[in-house]
């Protein structure tokens, strides 16, 4: 029997309390989504139906630890909808412990976790919160695995909206690659599947007439083209990426984000995403996020 392919398309958001779910519904309400908060997993498949029936075209949903008793009837009601030709794109908003105590203190919102009460020491009521976060990690750990993960530990509210704009406007049936720049000093992206390093090339911080230029300008880019090692490195990224993403594709993989770090991210590993997106950009669909210089 043909499955009715469904002209519908829909972005479910789950991830950690306080790593910026809201951020992102407005974002989509403002890409023309009709915007769900808190649906309960069970009434998904109901809620599909209706948006069916009304001729909706895009919806984004919103689910997190607030309904975590019924959090493991997803996966199956997501497997169901593809099955109908529905195409789902699911983005799981993370960021580190250290961030979600610091947004939690700061908006003094309670954890949907936290048993505490206001009669416990603030040392207690931090450390009560710290393992209300981890519960929650552990709870949501199966949906962070089979979604697009989106570190918002630095990223301002402003980053993650053109962020996640930029991810929805990509062709759903085609797996995307994100090349990200980073600095080491600043931490790894929680976000990232393949990680290089590549601190040990020649870097143009060194050279005065460079050091305050990125990997985006030609002088640099002229410099790092004449280094041996860095068109090795360049070679050998390239290599492993083109032996793995076709079976990566195979396995329904909507993003892979393969991350490129130096020590500051301004220059080297600028450069190199630059190269890697232009070498994928014929074959794949591709995006670039230099992490360090969108917070500058």
């Amino acid at each position: 029997m043909k499955t009715e392919t469904l002209d519908l398309q829909i972005v479910l958001i789950t991830g950690m309390s306080g790593s910026g779910k809201s951020v992102v519904l407005r974002a989509l309400e403002d890409a023309g989504f009709f915007c769900v908060d808190n649906l309960p997993p069970e009434l998904l498949q109901p809620f599909v139906a209706l948006e069916k029936a009304h001729k909706a075209s895009r919806v984004a949903i919103a689910m997190d630890v607030r309904t975590a008793t019924s959090l493991p009837l997803l996966p199956e009601q997501l497997s169901a909808l593809r099955k109908q030709g529905v195409m789902i794109r699911s983005l799981f908003l993370d960021a580190s412990t250290g961030t979600l105590v610091r947004r939690y203190s700061e908006t003094r919102r309670k954890h949907p976790l936290s048993q505490s009460d206001a009669d416990h020491s603030v040392q207690d009521l931090r450390r009560a919160l710290v393992d209300a976060i981890e519960l929650e990690r552990v709870l949501l750990a199966d949906l962070r695995e089979q979604a697009h993960v989106i570190d918002t530990s630095i990223m301002r509210p402003s980053q993650l909206q053109s962020y996640v704009k930029s991810l929805i406007s990509t062709p759903g049936e085609q797996m995307t690659l994100v090349f990200e720049s980073f600095a080491f000093k600043r931490g790894v992206p929680g976000d990232a599947d393949y990680v290089f390093d590549v601190r040990m090339l020649p870097n143009p911080h060194y050279e005065p007439e460079l050091r305050h230029l990125t990997g985006q300008d030609e002088p640099v880019a002229a410099f790092l083209k004449q280094q041996p090692d860095v068109a090795q490195m360049l070679g050998h990224i390239e290599e492993f990426l083109n032996c793995w993403l076709d079976a990566l594709a195979r396995d329904h993989r909507s993003y892979v984000t393969v991350a490129i770090g130096c020590t500051g991210g301004q220059h080297r590993s600028v450069y190199l995403v630059e190269q890697l997106a232009n070498l994928f950009g014929d074959k794949w669909v591709t995006l670039k996020r230099h992490r360090e210089l969108e917070t500058i």
